[in-house]
């Protein structure tokens, strides 16, 4: 009962062998894989993988803070420009096909002086998760309290904070919220979001690979077949049975990502 709840299948790291990554992924028990887009040509790839494997992957169609501001593509960041108000159209015009929108949300950490921008775009992200009624998959990086306050102000109750780094005391104002944290793979060595863990209820935590970034193990490609590595450590932290870890985290996916 294992769910990789954002990854980028997309990635040209799994072009080569993507059935295979997503055999293995099957063979270890992971029902749902969200492939996560971040700009318009990722998210014509990840609606045409969630129709090639309707079972397994599902779309999150995406708006990436970095790709939301710049001018011009940027390969250091694998980034392009997005128009706007297209992108958002086109989001909601796959409302029908989609599981979330995401990754969305700011980033202050990989590129600076455009956080106004940023903050505009996020807002009209948020609106259109409120119209459509969609979870909201949010990456924010040196920008957590901005994102914080400004999904404190919205009506979206599913929120899932991806991979989210901000000191223990955010964490909790966003768990008292009733935020939901996606813990990647590389929590078996990464000790925040270990401490993460400890800090929330079971009831607000999912799965994550991030793939094929944040792997759980330096220097590997991470895949969804790996998140069976965070149940592991997810389980002794909270002193339960894997199964029980699995039973939990597939529980919180549905009640975000499948309840109509």
């Amino acid at each position: 009962m294992l769910v990789d709840t954002h990854c980028h299948l997309f990635h040209p790291w799994y072009e080569k062998d993507l059935e295979e990554v997503l055999e293995r992924a099957k063979k270890a028990g992971v029902l749902y894989i969200i492939n996560s887009g971040t700009n318009h040509s990722t998210n014509l790839k990840v609606l045409a993988l969630a129709k090639k494997y309707p079972k397994l992957v599902k779309a999150s169609l995406g708006i990436y803070p970095v790709d939301a501001v710049i001018d011009k593509a940027d390969p250091e960041h694998d980034a392009e420009p997005i128009d706007i108000t297209s992108e958002l159209a086109f989001i909601k015009k796959n409302k029908e096909n989609i599981i979330s929108i995401g990754e969305v949300g700011l980033d202050y950490h990989l590129i600076q002086g455009k956080e106004k921008e940023q903050q505009k775009v996020f807002e009209q992200v948020i609106s259109l998760a409120e119209k459509i009624k969609k979870p909201l998959v949010v990456h924010t990086r040196k920008a957590e309290k901005d994102c914080i306050d400004m999904l404190e102000t919205s009506k979206l109750k599913n929120i899932v904070l991806h991979s989210f780094m901000p000191k223990l005391s955010l964490v909790k104002r966003a768990a008292d919220l009733g935020y939901t944290f996606s813990v990647p793979t590389i929590i078996t060595r990464l000790q925040h979001f270990q401490l993460l863990v400890e800090e929330v209820s079971l009831q607000q935590v999912l799965t994550e690979t991030d793939g094929p970034y944040l792997s759980s193990v330096q220097g590997m490609r991470s895949e969804p077949s790996h998140i069976l590595e965070s149940v592991k450590i997810i389980s002794k932290i909270k002193k339960i049975e894997e199964e029980e870890a699995q039973k939990i985290i597939f529980s919180n996916f549905q009640k975000i990502f499948l309840k109509k």
